[in-house]
């Protein structure tokens, strides 16, 4: 009995050591130890196609593996470009009708010619479709049902190997986004600039079409596109229409990034697709991480690249540090070979509070701030200042605060007989509504301050964006010591009755105002936001009718001019006012393009047209910027958008996370970033010391009463002993 106790004793005290050890982790201690990233995702990637994929969640991981020929720098403001596979800057040729080179100021250029140079050190990631035989075969360009049957992976196949990066990689993948079947988003766009793209996707696409039929690949290597050629191995050239220089932005995205054949024609084998093995699964580039993990309902995980190309951290001199504003923490790696860490672990997170439960205990390194938590990370100064929390100070996380590329506003439809039209009275009844939509109270409500009241369509950030006065929009704003005012309700019920409704009736009818809001706020959280656009549109006398639908329904209101009134908003494609400006450019009306323009309001001025037409193909002169304040003024004036609200990101980042700039163009930002485990490991033990008093109180009360069922049994013994005795 008593070596019964002992035994009971020991798995007790063994039960208590192992809960001490283990604590509340979701990685185990050697894991946690490693030079590796710990971050989430909110909704599973569905393309990582880069032809393909258009989705912010998608490109955080797209961005790390592959590699278009430019890149944003990670540090510079304004944003920069930068070469990335290239030796240097693209060469910019300018021709004529006749394609012969003159000068880029003659106002007779009809093309542009872009040569691009590749360095000749940037190695794809290893991988199965690059193994070949002797004879340039590829191994497994066939693969029969016995190795299909024996995989789940592609990285299962056992061999495998890289090959150098080819100038016609760039050219095939241009050739892939051309072919309907793969669904590019931005196909159309690029169709209009690039020569010959539009001829060569309406054949091609009738080309992949027959190749299905008969169940053959397609292989895009023998045919051509006018405007797009392979020079040499390092070198190719594009050639766009006119002068658009915007068009090197596009080059920084994952739609241009190099596909090489032997990859394409390796994943269009019908056997590995009914594997789900494909370029949305196992994506294969040359940047400095390669997916190593897709579980895209539980984790995904990125590890170094072995085989990527030297790259240093960016330096910075003086003037560019002050122009920029960059702190000096950010510059302690200048110089350094990239990347830092070895391997990033991201885990599925659907919900805001468990997240932000785990990134409190040190489990993940950064993390955004939901409206939940938001008052225990901020606090909001009286001047709207914003900074954080004392406990969040003491835990050492840093706020990192910037306003993004974006904006949302509320559009009138310029084809409505009521809100739209040019007149003067239209114009006004339009401006006062402006001025009553008080966006300060609505960022103080409905965004926890997260937001800045915008004053056109151009954000901070953007070329012709402006600070203070000059930046003001003064149909809606005063300026008064120092700062903005918003105009009061009693110049907007002026302007309202010179429209031909004061006090929100309409002297035509004796009837009251009443207009039209298309939303897709159906759910319960959305009643507070509707009833405080009622309640804006009130302190004019108008009455505002909401109606909600789906977004399908939504969207196809909008393109077809069936709306009044509506909320919209816009992200940056790449960091130039025309991208921007186009939304509002007469040519690109949804109701005159059967819903495939972007300008949703369907504004028209030719003042504007003129001018968009003119700056859209400048470079970022003095001369570009005067234009665009003339655009600027003309739509405020007019008033085709409540100009609404610029927002702000907001993200904290614990002390070992380093090297974390606000970047909001840049994709490929995690080679940058550092990770110092050490300290991470030490918090995160402090910070989870697990309550160990009840286990010990429960192994004292088993032992206890271990010892009394000992001294009833040694006392049954006794009297057994005894018994026998007599």
């Amino acid at each position: 009995m008593r070596s019964v106790i002992n035994r009971v004793f020991i798995s007790l005290l063994c039960t208590v050591s192992l809960y001490a050890s283990v604590w509340n982790s979701p990685y185990n201690r050697e894991e946690v130890k490693q030079n590796t990233l710990f971050s989430v995702f909110s909704s599973p990637p569905k393309h990582l196609d880069p032809v393909r994929s258009y989705n912010a969640n998608e490109w955080s991981f797209l961005g790390q593996i592959y590699e278009p020929p430019l890149q944003y720098n990670y540090l510079k403001k304004p944003y920069t470009l930068e070469p990335l596979t290239l030796e240097e800057m693209p060469e910019e040729i300018f021709l004529d009708a006749d394609k012969k080179e003159i000068n880029g100021s003659d106002a007779n250029v009809s093309y542009t010619l872009y040569r691009f140079r590749l360095r000749d050190d940037v190695s794809y990631r290893e991988h199965p479709a690059f193994v070949k035989e002797a004879n340039s075969t590829l191994v497994y360009g066939n693969l029969d049902d016995a190795t299909l049957s024996a995989i789940t992976s592609v990285y299962d196949l056992p061999k495998q190997t890289s090959r150098k990066l080819k100038a016609a990689d760039y050219v095939y993948a241009i050739k892939r986004m051309a072919v309907r079947q793969y669904h590019s988003p931005i196909l159309d766009m690029m169709m209009q600039y690039i020569v010959g793209l539009k001829a060569f996707s309406e054949k091609i696409t009738d080309v992949a079409k027959e190749k299905h039929q008969r169940g053959e690949r397609l292989d895009l290597r023998p045919y051509h596109i006018e405007g797009v050629t392979v020079v040499d191995v390092h070198t190719f050239e594009i050639l766009v229409k006119g002068k658009y220089p915007q068009f090197l932005y596009w080059m920084s995205m994952n739609f241009f990034a190099p596909i090489p054949w032997e990859v394409d024609l390796f994943y269009q084998q019908k056997g590995l697709k009914a594997k789900n093995i494909s370029f949305d699964t196992y994506p294969v580039g040359t940047g400095a991480y390669y997916l190593a993990k897709n579980d895209p309902n539980h984790r995904m995980v990125l590890k170094r690249n072995e085989n990527f190309h030297t790259e240093y951290y960016p330096k910075m001199d003086a003037k560019e540090v002050e122009a920029s504003g960059v702190a000096p923490d950010l510059l302690k790696d200048a110089g350094k070979k990239l990347p830092f860490i070895d391997e990033a672990v991201y885990t599925l997170e659907k919900e805001s509070i468990p997240l932000w439960n785990k990134f409190l205990q040190g489990y993940y390194d950064a993390s955004g701030i939901s409206s939940e938590a938001f008052d225990q990370a901020v606090q909001i100064g009286s001047g709207g200042d914003m900074g954080l929390s004392e406990s969040m100070k003491q835990k050492g996380i840093r706020l990192l605060s910037s306003v993004q590329p974006s904006i949302f506003y509320m559009a009138f439809n310029m084809v409505d007989p009521i809100v739209g039209g040019y007149s003067e009275q239209a114009k006004k009844l339009r401006q006062a509504i402006s001025i009553a939509q008080n966006q300060e109270e609505y960022i103080s409500i409905f965004m926890n301050e997260r937001g800045v009241a915008a004053q056109g369509p151009i954000p901070p950030g953007i070329f012709g964006y402006k600070e203070g006065k000059e930046g003001t929009n003064f149909v809606v704003y005063d300026w008064k010591n120092g700062k903005r005012v918003r105009k009061s309700i009693d110049i907007a019920k002026k302007l309202l009755a010179e429209a031909g409704y004061p006090e929100g009736v309409s002297q035509k009818t004796g009837k009251r105002l009443k207009l039209y809001f298309d939303t897709t706020a159906t759910g319960p959280d959305d009643r507070a936001l509707m009833d405080w656009r009622r309640k804006q549109f009130e302190k004019l006398g108008i009455e505002l009718v909401i109606r909600a639908t789906d977004y399908n329904r939504f969207q196809d209101k909008v393109r077809k001019g069936k709306v009044q009134i509506f909320s919209w908003g816009w992200n940056a494609d790449y960091p130039d006012p025309e991208n921007f400006l186009f939304l509002l450019y007469g040519g690109n009306a949804v109701v005159d393009t059967n819903g495939a323009g972007i300008n949703s309001s369907n504004y028209k001025n030719p003042a504007f047209d003129r001018l968009f037409n003119e700056i859209k193909s400048m470079p970022n002169t003095p001369q570009r910027l005067e234009k665009i304040e003339k655009m600027l003024q003309i739509v405020r004036e007019d008033a085709p958008w409540v100009w609404g609200v610029y927002p702000k990101s907001l993200a904290l980042v614990h002390s070992w996370f380093t090297n974390v700039a606000t970047n909001a163009m840049a994709n490929n930002t995690l080679k940058y970033k550092r990770i110092d485990p050490k300290l991470r490991l030490q918090k995160q033990e402090q910070w989870n010391q697990p309550v160990t008093a009840p286990l010990y109180l429960f192994v004292l009360t088993v032992l206890l009463l271990c010892l009394g069922l000992y001294y009833v049994y040694r006392k049954h013994q006794s009297s057994v002993i005894i018994k026998e005795k007599k």
